[in-house]
């Protein structure tokens, strides 16, 4: 049997090299061989930090028995869903046919074509609970394909059309929410507060970021927003140790969390804390987020400068693998345990979600050191995950580059990401990259209906297959890469006064626009930029003399103070020399901002109609 899997980039895809099963990786030599042998394809999809995809390696892809048996019937094919999330994302939605319990492990059986007929997630070694085997599910649709084939491509095909259907429908293009919509949306989450433990629903209960972000810009839902933030913080979701949280609780008091630590959730929940002080000053705010930087930038971090993607939910303790161990002993005695393996790989949009987040929190709680952290991954990815051409890498591991293809995740993620930074001082160069991220995006979408689209056409393998979306609007964990690419086209608009980057903004949120407020929970992010796009844009620039080291010292008015915490959604503290940089670069809200007697100096502009410049926090 060859060995596929040893070699490859993804921890998760090494982590059963030494399985029994003759493993395939993603790729069209799986699928040319399913055709050669007229079996069905077996397609297992997980990453490195679940739980239950740990305990279904250890229990069914270990077994020799279970491995020969899909060794003979079956091409078996194991995908990282992390590394290639179209994929995943296309298979979940065929799975949706077969079953409402979806998550990973995502177990799918297609036909040689890549279409799926058959799929779950964990299937155990035995049956139990009314769970099928997974030997018994093996020799259900092994009988089936031999036996029952008509049905079998017919249930494919339906799946197939279903799923466009799907497509088509969830991206219909509609008007924009007006307040009372955006207003109608909110309530709508009020609804749905746990009110015992706070959060949404009963269990499980997620983090949900991106919903959070949303009440946090609708002054209706900030103290709703606020006061999840502080019962989460105060919850056993947060570890009270490294500062982090944890992926999600399956019960309603937030306890028995499932102890996976994700870089996007805690990068995206940086930013809601900070935002959250700058709101209401409080302490729980401030002490939650410097405890998830601390986690970002002390465990997540790599020697490179970019951010591995999560931290496993089990670790080694006496020999055995076991879940959430490390985290639920004294402190003193985790010191002497070996933690939890960290996934290594580095994705370049979760890298530009926790890029924006930095810098963006590091400008509003003053933590330099965050921001700083911010500009060394920045131009680790710009150096290692852009191709010559300007396109990018999707991932890589301790400098080896994957071959999966990028996704506009990616472009949009690492696109704001570079933005918020260039808000922090950054330099003119980061939002000069930002822009051409975004206009490669838009240049590959041409003509079509969305405004963005994938450069260099998204993954061939999976288009091959029938089953690939060209735009995939949802959200939950995080923005969806429509909705991270049109954030980041709306603040270059902010920045250049170029209103093409405005339309294209409403253009890609019009296509999501009719389901987000009736499912405020899966769109937060789409829903917070459509209520930026319902204001009237108001930008905030301060011009600081010299270094920012310097200009912080100078700051006997407290300007920069004060701007930290201005509710403006755009606020940009800059150098003087940058500011030119910016402005000689086209960005046109930096033209003619300079300092004024040496002091910090600010710009306050509705629609790029500034104000007298002032040096005065009172005055501002």
């Amino acid at each position: 049997m060859v060995n596929r899997l040893t070699d490859a980039v993804s921890p998760y895809l090494r982590a059963h090299a030494s399985n029994p099963v003759d493993w395939f990786p993603w790729g069209a030599e799986a699928f040319a061989e399913a055709r050669r042998r007229d079996v069905p394809v077996l397609i297992s999809i997980g990453y490195a930090t679940c739980h239950w995809c740990h305990v279904m390696a250890r229990e069914s892809f270990s077994d020799p028995i279970a491995a020969g048996e899909l060794n003979a019937r079956f091409v078996a094919i194991k995908v990282d869903r992390e590394e290639h999330p179209e994929v995943d994302a296309a298979y979940l939605s065929a799975a949706s046919a077969f079953t409402d319990n979806l998550g990973w492990p995502l177990t799918v059986f297609a036909n040689p074509e890549g279409r799926a007929f058959f799929a779950g997630t964990y299937f155990p070694p035995e049956p139990v609970g009314g769970r099928a085997s997974f030997r018994q599910v093996l020799d259900a649709v092994a009988d089936a394909w031999l036996n029952r084939r008509d049905a079998v491509e017919s249930d494919a095909a339906r799946v197939g059309e279903a799923m466009a259907a799907a497509a088509a429908a969830a991206t219909a293009v509609a008007d924009l929410p007006d307040e009372r919509a955006l207003a109608a949306a909110v309530e709508r989450l009020a609804q749905a507060e746990d009110p015992q433990y706070g959060g949404f629903g009963t269990a499980p209960k997620f983090p949900v970021a991106p919903v959070l972000g949303f009440l946090l810009a609708r002054p209706a839902g900030r103290e709703l927003g606020h006061r999840t933030l502080e019962r989460m913080a105060a919850s056993p979701l947060r570890d009270p140790v490294d500062g982090g949280f944890f992926r999600y609780a399956t019960r309603r008091d937030w306890s028995d969390p499932h102890y996976e630590r994700m870089l996007y959730d805690n990068a995206l929940l940086l930013d809601a804390y900070a935002t959250a002080w700058q709101q209401n000053g409080s302490a729980w705010a401030e002490r939650t987020a410097d405890g998830v930087a601390a986690f970002l930038l002390s465990v997540l971090r790599r020697p490179a400068g970019g951010f591995a993607s999560a931290q496993d939910s089990e670790s080694v303790i006496d020999g055995a693998r076991v879940e959430g161990t490390y985290y639920r002993v004294a402190v003193e005695e985790r010191a002497r345990l070996e933690p939890p393996a960290v996934d290594g790989k580095v994705l370049t949009g979760w890298n530009g979600f926790a890029i924006g987040a930095l810098a963006r929190a590091g400008r509003i709680l003053d933590r330099p050191a965050w921001i700083a952290a911010a500009g060394e991954a920045a131009d680790m990815l710009l150096s290692r995950h852009r191709r010559a051409d300007g396109l990018l890498l999707r991932a890589s591991l301790g400098g080896r580059a994957s071959d999966a293809e990028a996704t506009l995740e990616d472009y949009g993620g690492l696109a704001g990401g570079l933005l918020e930074l260039t808000l922090a001082g950054g330099g003119a160069r980061y939002a000069a990259a930002a822009r051409d991220l975004v206009d490669l995006c838009l240049d590959a979408a041409g003509e079509g209906t969305c405004p963005f689209d994938t450069p260099g056409g998204g993954d061939p393998v999976l288009a091959a297959t029938g089953l690939a979306v060209r735009v995939d609007p949802s959200e939950g964990a995080y923005p969806s890469g429509l909705s991270a690419t049109a954030a980041a086209a709306h603040t270059l608009y902010l920045l250049s006064g170029e209103r093409k980057y405005e339309r294209a903004a409403r253009e890609a949120m019009r296509m999501v626009a009719a389901q987000a407020p009736q499912v405020p929970s899966g769109f937060g992010a789409s829903l917070t930029l459509m209520s930026r796009l319902a204001e009237e844009p108001e930008q905030l620039v301060v011009v600081l003399p010299g270094t920012q080291a310097e200009a912080a010292g100078a700051d006997s008015g407290g300007l920069v103070c004060a701007a930290r915490r201005h509710p403006a959604p755009l606020v940009a503290l800059v150098t003087e020399q940058d500011a030119a940089r910016l402005a000689a670069e086209g960005f046109e809200l930096f033209e003619a901002r300079v300092t004024r007697d040496g002091l910090p100096t600010a710009y306050l502009c509705r629609d790029f109609v500034c104000r007298l410049p002032v040096t005065e926090a009172a005055a501002l």
